[in-house]
């Protein structure tokens, strides 16, 4: 069985094309940003904080792989981002092995998943791994589960996986896929 993580990169897979534009959200250490580079060659990626762009930037070096690294937030994307996407991934919560006050927050993941909604091509997704286990994460959690619920089923397809029997806060992993 795939876990959350696989299985979000799998539902990327099978939509994106070498010329379709990408979005890495929440760049972190560069894992996403990496996977997606093998998938498309037009690939935007941010964070907020300097350590990610690094090791994010060392990763690709590594493997040979380039993208678009940008020091900022997501909820920023407008202004970087000017043409359509295909597809989009997010990692909710904070950088491992780094301040873990440094999070995600409700208001500026609406942000960004609303100007998504915007960029969105028909048939493409945004994946959303939600690590809710951190103070403020519960509240970015329900915020980010009510926002997605409230898309129009004629427009947007919405779906969450979840763990039943895990202990704890498990991940919660949504995707949405514009009609």
């Amino acid at each position: 069985m795939l876990n959350q993580q696989n299985l979000a990169h799998e539902l990327l897979t099978e939509i994106v094309n070498p010329d379709d534009v990408v979005v890495d959200a929440t760049m972190g250490n560069g894992y996403d940003t990496l996977f997606l580079t093998g998938l498309s060659k037009h690939v935007f990626a941010f964070d907020v904080q300097e350590a990610a762009l690094i090791a994010t930037k060392r990763r690709l070096q590594k493997m040979g792989k380039s993208a678009t690294l940008i020091l900022d937030g997501h909820e920023n994307l407008m202004k970087y981002v000017k043409i359509p996407v295909k597809a989009a991934i997010f990692n909710l919560g904070y950088l491992p092995q780094t301040d873990k006050t440094v999070v995600t927050q409700a208001e500026t993941t609406l942000t960004a998943l609303s100007d998504l909604t915007k960029l969105l091509v028909r048939g493409g997704r945004v994946t959303l791994m939600i690590y809710s286990g951190h103070e403020g994460g519960m509240s970015e959690k329900k915020a980010v589960l009510s926002w997605v619920s409230t898309l129009p089923q004629s427009e947007w397809n919405v779906f969450s996986f979840t763990p039943l029997n895990q202990i704890h806060t498990p991940p919660i992993l949504v995707c949405l896929e514009k009609r």
